[in-house]
């Protein structure tokens, strides 16, 4: 007699009955996973097991690394992930005339990983002396770049502004306010552009605008801070879940389905 499928939903629930999910289980929500757990959804999704969001979105929405390598594309031109000491100096010609970077430690939140630096050499010079925290994320500062923050969930689509006038750090948990913002076509052209490359079904999502109106990538996530939106945490908590029960539904009706 072959067993139930399993529908996932907490992270107790899938350490637990991890070793015995496989194919036609699913797995839905986001999952607080500890650092080096993220094997496990590998395994599961080899083994046939359904997510949402889908794998390469969860683990993209942990790292700043991750997102650099995956979602290079659409961030600022000449960005690279440095693992060691070689990565750095191999990026030295490319940056002589770049002016400054910035640097983002992997799995730091809140702009507390976000670091300045007046060149790549002086990064460079200094990394040659001690160890950094290595892998880090090093792109071109864009300088007068405006800071939006885009939420997409449904139907759902809305912006603001994140603004700082004494810091390049727009954070509003670095001293930066906020102020509503208009969504246009392109950006949410850009946004959702992004979204397919990263499989988010939904997303928080930092854009740098250029003085020339270009649109980079800064960051993504599946959740985030939203005190200067028009929507509310919970309004966006329940639009998820709905996200949610329609991938429950629609997996729930495959089972009836097969044969």
């Amino acid at each position: 007699m072959p067993r139930e499928r399993e529908a996932v939903r907490q992270v107790s629930q899938f350490r637990r009955q991890y070793r015995q999910l496989g194919a036609g289980d699913a797995v839905i929500g986001p999952l607080g996973l500890r650092p080096g757990e993220e094997a496990k959804l590998l395994d599961l999704m080899a083994r046939g097991v359904a997510f949402f969001p889908p794998v390469l979105a969860q683990w993209l929405a942990r790292s700043k690394v991750a997102q650099a390598e995956v979602l290079g594309e659409f961030m600022v031109p000449g960005t690279f992930v440095a693992y060691a000491l070689p990565d750095l100096a191999a990026h030295l010609p490319d940056y002589l005339s770049r002016g400054p970077v910035v640097t983002k430690r992997d799995r730091a939140h809140l702009g507390l990983g976000v670091s300045l630096w007046p060149t790549l050499e002086t990064l460079y010079s200094l990394a040659g002396l001690q160890s950094l925290p290595y892998p880090l994320v090093v792109q071109p500062l864009l300088t007068e770049a405006r800071d939006l923050r885009v939420v997409l969930a449904g139907d759902y689509a809305g912006a603001y502004e994140r603004v700082n006038p004494h810091s390049f750090r727009k954070n509003l948990f670095q001293g930066g306010s906020s102020r509503p913002a208009d969504l246009g076509p392109a950006e949410t052209d850009f946004c959702r552009r992004v979204m397919a490359r990263g499989q988010f079904p939904y997303a928080i999502l930092d854009l740098l605008i250029g003085t020339q109106g270009s649109f980079y990538l800064s960051e993504i996530n599946l959740k985030g801070g939203l005190t200067g939106a028009r929507l509310s945490q919970a309004r966006y908590r329940e639009l998820v879940a709905g996200l949610e029960e329609d991938f429950f539904r629609r997996w729930e009706s495959s089972s009836r389905t097969q044969p």
